[in-house]
């Protein structure tokens, strides 16, 4: 299968080993809910980069992440490390509190603490990638009038640079729900020269908020960027929610990632939710089998709201296979 944009001169010997490793990689889960729900720490904005300003919470994020690579470790696969950056671009200080500045320093410390977890793992895990993760400007699910793809790549530009310059491995745009501000979040990378992948959230009925189909998302971002981005990934909807729009058209073999939300329940009605549905941690598992015979290309595998180590354990059973005999 030929892989598209694997080796522009900006991408670095980890990125093309990634692309060309037959392996399927895992990630971890629902990390904001879990802090939230399961650790019970406040994130104010859903912003998880405060937590780096306690130390309780980084030795609760310490545990977190060291569960997924345990899994990682059994199942002889490599593991995308994000940065708890999803909303820590400057653009959300004042809803979180804390100052332009000091949303840039805990951009770098976060940085810091993913290279820390990678220095520990690297002897056990390998690769390890790590993964500048931001999130959209706004909120990813109301479905009203996006950004234009100018203003996207504005607002988005400063993160990306810092993240790039910090040393990250690729950036990952998480709950993206518009296709003008993915294209404006790809332009802003390729600037950067800094790989990046595209992550679409969709409705229950598979297409992303605003109603775009999600075969047209992926056709119009990389017909707008030159098919820059690495790949592209579907988050923070359960699978039942997409799996029926997913084809065999070569739209679909774009699509490399998916990180799934626990629960059945649309995004406004988990909006409204006062407790954390979890789902069915098995069943998970079940369907993200059913998702990787749809998805041969797929090549990471985590989850999004609602999921924990449990479901993702279930889903690494499902469908990760050792290389030891």
């Amino acid at each position: 299968m030929t892989i598209q944009n694997q080796s522009p001169a900006f991408h670095t010997d980890a990125i093309c080993g990634y692309l060309a490793d037959p392996r399927t990689y895992l990630t971890d889960g629902g990390f904001e809910t879990s802090m939230l729900f399961l650790e019970g720490f406040d994130l104010p904005a859903f912003a998880a980069c405060v937590l780096l300003e306690d130390d309780v919470a980084r030795a609760a994020m310490d545990r977190y992440f060291d569960r997924f690579l345990t899994m990682a470790e059994t199942a002889e696969t490599g593991f995308v490390l994000d940065t708890n950056t999803w909303r820590s671009g400057t653009q959300w200080a004042d809803a979180v509190g804390r100052s332009p500045a000091q949303m840039q320093d805990l951009t770098r410390e976060a940085v810091r603490f993913a290279r820390a977890i990678r220095d520990r793992w690297q002897d056990r895990v390998s690769p390890i990638l790590l993964n500048g993760v931001v999130g959209p400007a706004g909120d990813a699910y109301d479905g009203t009038p996006a950004l234009d793809a100018a203003t996207a790549e504005a607002i988005h530009t400063p993160q990306i640079a810092l993240l790039a310059n910090c040393g990250v491995d690729l950036v990952s745009a998480l709950t993206f729900g518009s296709v003008q501000e993915a294209i404006g979040f790809v332009r802003a990378s390729v600037k950067a020269r800094v790989p990046v992948a595209i992550s679409f959230t969709v409705e229950t009925d598979g297409r992303l908020p605003d109603g775009t189909p999600l075969a047209r998302a992926v056709r119009e971002t990389d017909a707008a960027t030159e098919d820059a981005p690495l790949y592209y990934m579907i988050n923070c909807a359960h699978p039942e929610h997409f799996r029926d729009v997913l084809t065999d058209e070569a739209w679909c073999r774009r699509i490399r990632g998916v990180r799934a939300n626990a629960s059945r329940l649309s995004h406004a009605e988990l909006d409204e939710a006062g407790s954390l549905d979890d789902g069915n941690p098995e069943e998970f598992g079940v369907l993200h089998a059913d998702l990787s015979r749809k998805l041969p290309a797929l090549k990471v595998v985590g989850g999004c709201c609602g999921t924990d180590h449990r479901h993702v354990g279930y889903m690494a059973d499902a469908i990760l296979v050792p290389t030891r005999s």
